[in-house]
């Protein structure tokens, strides 16, 4: 199933597309997609209401797609995760997850406007696989125990803001967490619908140009492994965001790619996950 929130921004409702992608209105099962929902076992509810056709139908054609998890309760990063990734940084492959966290209130809608900053200088763009939390986890026995708190996939575009990460002094959050810098959906994808999340192609393109344009197959850490760890070290709750790290091809790597700038449009796409498109603005 892909869940997704149709609506003007802070008045989104909730539709699950079936099999068929067909789109039903979620409402009389929950007023939103958010933790509660997904704690309180609204991914098998919604499949079972499916199932007895007690959705009524809905067309969501023509609306703003908003994030599409309501509030997010935090939002976990990992750096340095591909090989390549690491490479053009010039960074060495790290032994353990690099963590650090993005603050939960820059997820947008995927087709949103991302605004840069108003001192920025170097605003850079990251396609990642998000894995979206479904059930508490804490201390998880091995990264096997990893799928059963797993809700589902999305896109998640990573915004970072360089000078203001690497030049600034202190943690990267600063470089991370400016409003509207995390993109997420158009879907949360549920696991049967996703697939192996270790066998997904990412591309991310700037103005039509192929910036970046990798597989999941080549994360230093798997996705099972990221929750596994995670989890001795901070409970993850329902509605907890993991972005999972970023390909090769950013503006910060060895290629001499620039740096976004207002009136540049982003598209990024993610195999069975869809794909996002939203221009940049000035904050």
């Amino acid at each position: 199933m892909r869940f997704l929130r149709v609506g003007p921004a802070g008045s989104e409702r909730p539709v699950v597309l079936d099999a068929d992608s067909v789109a039903h209105d979620l409402t009389p099962l929950t007023a939103d997609i958010d933790g509660a929902f997904l704690a309180g076992g609204g991914v098998e509810r919604a499949r079972a209401a499916l199932a007895e056709g007690a959705l009524p139908h809905t067309d969501p054609a023509g609306q703003r797609i908003g994030a599409p998890l309501a509030r997010p309760g935090k939002v976990v990063c990992v750096g340095l995760n591909y090989v390549d990734h690491a490479e053009e940084t010039a960074t060495p492959a790290p032994i353990e997850p690099v963590v650090f966290m993005k603050a939960a209130n820059t997820a947008v809608g995927p087709d949103d406007t991302v605004l840069i900053p108003r001192t920025s200088t170097k605003t850079d763009y990251e396609i990642e696989l998000a894995v979206i939390i479904g059930r508490t986890a804490r201390y998880l026995d091995s990264p096997d125990a990893a799928a059963e708190v797993i809700a589902g996939y999305a896109i998640s575009n990573d915004v970072s803001e360089r000078s203001f990460q690497h030049e600034r002094g202190g943690q990267w959050d600063k470089g991370k967490s400016c409003e509207t810098f995390n993109p997420l959906g158009p879907w949360l994808v549920t696991p049967d619908e996703t697939g192996d999340p270790q066998d997904l192609a990412l591309r991310l393109r700037v103005n039509g140009e192929l910036r970046q344009d990798g597989h999941t197959k080549n994360m230093i850490f798997g996705v099972h492994h990221i929750v596994w760890y995670l989890s001795q070290f901070m409970v993850l709750d329902p509605g907890d965001v993991i972005n999972t790290g970023t390909p090769a091809g950013v503006a910060f790597g060895a290629n001499d790619f620039p740096y976004l700038r207002a009136g540049d449009v982003v598209e990024v796409e993610i195999d069975r996950l869809g794909r996002q498109r939203h221009a940049l603005g000035q904050a």
